[in-house]
């Protein structure tokens, strides 16, 4: 039996079993049991992280065993696990990613805390995302199950499909089908907002590896990414995302700007897990 040291996490109610170390520790199976909600310690996914060469870093494997390039409620709880753990020197610094670097600054450590994110710039382009569109989808038309909506893909890092029109009472059977849409060959975390006035909406996200989630911090900054190029929302301005789990507060920059992303990080409890050889 192999014991493994571990600390939980949660951003707005999306929840992370966080280990000091790389990805190399734990098998598929290791992470799928960790993540188990009925046998094991419960958890979105797992998150790994440290300090190497000098550079703090994540990387993500979600419930399902997957890989996932980028976690925004996870990177915000992983900037706060390396302040508290003194791992990092001040409060502001790089934290490398599978989608590439990324700037954070722990705003408030003492529960609950509360972290600034500097995301990648987004992309509209269909070879970023990745999708098989011959143009940026920009609300273009699709059809899935008979419903037509019209959606907006972007690369936050990972890819994303954000829709504003889409039926309440379609959405739950529309996530796991657009999950797998062919026209996104490494599948898509899909977004279902409805604005709430040019400065807030409401989102719901059936994100890749982990099915409907409380909280999906790339996902609102998708979101708010195709509420300003389709015109719902102001760039510049602050947009309040309210998901299931709460509100996150994302900024739209310029063309080729970094989105910025704030909200909330919590230590829930340590712990220490057997885990069979």
């Amino acid at each position: 039996m192999r014991p493994l040291l571990f600390e939980k996490y949660e951003g707005l109610g999306n929840d992370f079993v966080v280990v000091e170390g790389t990805s190399s520790m734990l098998s598929t199976d290791d992470v799928m049991r960790i993540c188990d909600r009925h046998r094991g310690i419960g958890a979105d996914g797992v998150l790994f992280t440290g300090v190497s060469a000098g550079r703090p870093f994540m990387s993500v494997i979600n419930a399902d065993g997957s890989t996932a390039e980028m976690c925004g409620n996870g990177l915000r709880c992983v900037a706060l696990h390396l302040v508290r753990r003194g791992l990092v020197d001040g409060r502001t610094f790089d934290v490398d990613t599978d989608a590439g670097p990324h700037a954070v600054r722990v705003l408030e450590v003492a529960a609950p805390g509360r972290v600034e994110v500097s995301m990648r710039a987004p992309s509209l382009a269909p070879r970023d995302v990745p999708a098989r569109f011959d143009a940026p989808l920009i609300d273009g038309e699709l059809r899935a199950d008979g419903v037509v909506l019209h959606g907006t893909a972007v690369s936050m890092g990972n890819p994303h499909l954000v829709t504003f029109d889409a039926p309440d009472a379609a959405r739950l059977r529309l996530g796991p089908m657009l999950q797998d849409d062919r026209r996104f060959p490494e599948k898509v975390n899909v977004g279902f907002a409805t604005m709430k006035g040019r400065g807030a909406m409401q989102l719901h996200v059936y994100e890749r590896g982990s099915g409907w989630t409380q909280a999906c911090g790339t996902g609102a900054c998708a979101a708010a990414v195709a509420a300003v190029e389709t015109g719902r929302a102001s760039r510049g301005a602050p947009i309040e995302v309210v998901l299931p789990g709460g509100p996150l507060e994302i900024v739209v920059g310029e063309a080729g700007e970094r989105v910025r992303m704030t909200g909330p990080a919590r230590h829930v409890f340590s712990g220490r897990l057997t885990l069979p050889l």
